[in-house]
Order: structure tokens, then C-alpha cells, then sequence
């Protein structure tokens, strides 16, 4: 499936609730002048596209082909179905997860529906997310390491400090978010301080490999225990989802 086409673009365009920044720039771990944007909207499909053969479940532009490295400035952007961003939201994807908390500034686009959805984060967090971000921030440290299959398309980070600093940086920074999200229901954007002068100061190579290997521990750690103790639900309501989406596309195909 083409998820670039002409009318996939066309779908997201028509239905779009929400679209925000979800980068680096919104986190504030961005380095001056060597960030692409990275964004990701919300978007309702047509009813043909839900009940009939045809399907729809995401928009992605690239400014690069795929597997080429962006560039600073470069846009990078996924649309997401509704139904498919709330099933990945209430499985407590990390970056699916953003748009419920990325400051007004950084909303590019929003509707009635966006601003609802983002007032109904209390249905969709839960401690089920503490694992997703455990998972997410065991993959960016195999990645930093080299395990497995992984691999980094930034050998000149690793010739210059030894490791990649950006996997290192992000390693850390989805335990950081992990807990703030277990501990509060919410997560801080950009990163507040101090954790976010120490984030760039790993991805400058200010702290070592190690540094960032002891910090992801400690968190990740922190991350089990709240699974079980967080103040957040055992796990999301997805009857009070589920009851929403359909009153949702149901209003949105009424308006079209």
C-alpha cells in the first residue's frame, strides 16, 4: 500500500482534526541548525473507507526517499486515522501519545474534534504504558549498542564520541517521559529542566556512554515499579473509546 499517494494526501487533508509538532524541536532536545521537523496529524476517514473494501491508515510525506537521511529543515510527516492512532494511543505508544500534550504553540492545525480528544487524555493513559516505553527505550539502547540487527546511519557520531549520542539521548529521554507520564498522566513538553540541559549535553557527547547507560537504568527500573504503583489506571478504558470514536465519525460524516 502506497501510503504517500495523491488520494491517501487527499484523505488526510479533507479529515484532519489535529496536526502538531512531535520532533525534536517540541521536545527541546534539538541541536541548532541539524533538525528536521517532524510532525503528526489526526485524521478522520470517509464512511467508504471504513465499511466498504477500500482502506485507509496513514499519510506519510517525506522530503527524503525513504531510507535516505532528512536534512535540516526537512519536513517529515505522518497522518494517522483516528482509529488507528487511538489503537496505538491506548496501547500507550510513547510518540503516538505526544499530540495530547504538545503545548498550543506548536499545533499547526486543530478542530473541534482535535480539542476534544486532547481533553480526553483521562481514558487513554494508563500504567499499560509504562511498558511501551520500557520496550521503546530497550530499542534505542540496542540500537546505541549495536545489537542484534540494528544499526545507526550516523557513523560520524560514533567516530567522534565512540557511541551514537542520539540514540543515547533518546534512550534516555522516553525514561524520563515514561515516569513524569506514570507518576502524573501527563508528560512536560519541551522537556523541563534539569533533565533537558542533561539530554543535550549527551547528545553533544558531555556524557559518556556509560552515563547514559547507568541513567537509563535507574530509570527503566523506576518504569517497572510504576507499572504496578502508578496512580494511572491498570489499564485504558476502551469502552469510553470506543464510544467516542463512533460518536465522533458519525458527527464528522454528518458535517461533510
Amino acid at each position: 500500500m502506497k501510503h504517500d499517494s495523491p488520494e491517501f494526501k487527499a484523505i488526510a487533508e479533507q479529515g484532519m482534526i489535529l496536526r502538531c509538532e512531535v520532533g525534536s524541536g517540541l521536545l527541546g532536545t534539538a541541536l541548532e541548525g541539524q533538525h528536521d521537523r517532524d510532525e503528526m496529524g489526526i485524521c478522520i476517514e470517509p464512511p467508504e473507507y471504513v465499511a466498504g473494501l477500500r482502506r485507509f491508515e496513514q499519510y506519510i510525506h517525506r522530503a527524503q526517499p525513504e531510507g535516505v537521511r532528512s536534512e535540516p529543515g526537512d519536513l517529515e510527516l505522518i497522518v494517522y486515522s483516528l482509529r488507528k492512532w487511538m489503537r496505538l494511543a491506548l496501547s500507550g505508544n510513547p510518540t503516538v501519545l505526544i499530540p495530547l500534550f504538545a503545548p498550543e504553540r506548536e499545533i499547526v492545525e486543530i478542530n473541534d474534534f482535535g480539542r476534544e480528544l486532547r481533553a480526553n487524555a483521562s481514558f487513554i493513559v494508563s500504567r499499560q504504558a509504562g511498558q511501551r516505553f520500557r520496550g521503546y527505550l530497550a530499542a534505542q539502547r540496542d540500537r546505541m549498542l549495536g545489537n542484534g540487527s540494528q544499526h545507526t546511519n550516523r557513523p560520524e557520531l560514533i567516530e567522534r564520541y565512540g557511541f551514537d549520542t542520539k540514540f543515547a539521548m533518546h534512550m534516555v529521554r522516553l525514561g524520563v517521559q515514561g515516569v513524569e507520564l506514570l507518576e502524573t498522566g501527563k508528560i512536560t513538553l519541551p522537556i523541563p529542566e534539569p533533565w533537558l540541559s542533561w539530554l543535550r549535553e549527551l547528545r553533544r557527547g558531555e556524557h559518556t556512554k556509560d552515563e547514559a547507560l547507568d541513567a537509563a537504568a535507574e530509570l527503566d527500573a523506576r518504569l517497572e515499579k510504576l507499572a504496578q504503583t502508578s496512580p494511572l489506571p491498570e489499564h485504558p478504558d476502551h469502552a469510553a473509546a470506543d464510544e467516542w470514536l463512533v460518536r465522533v465519525h458519525r458527527e464528522a460524516w454528518k458535517m461533510a
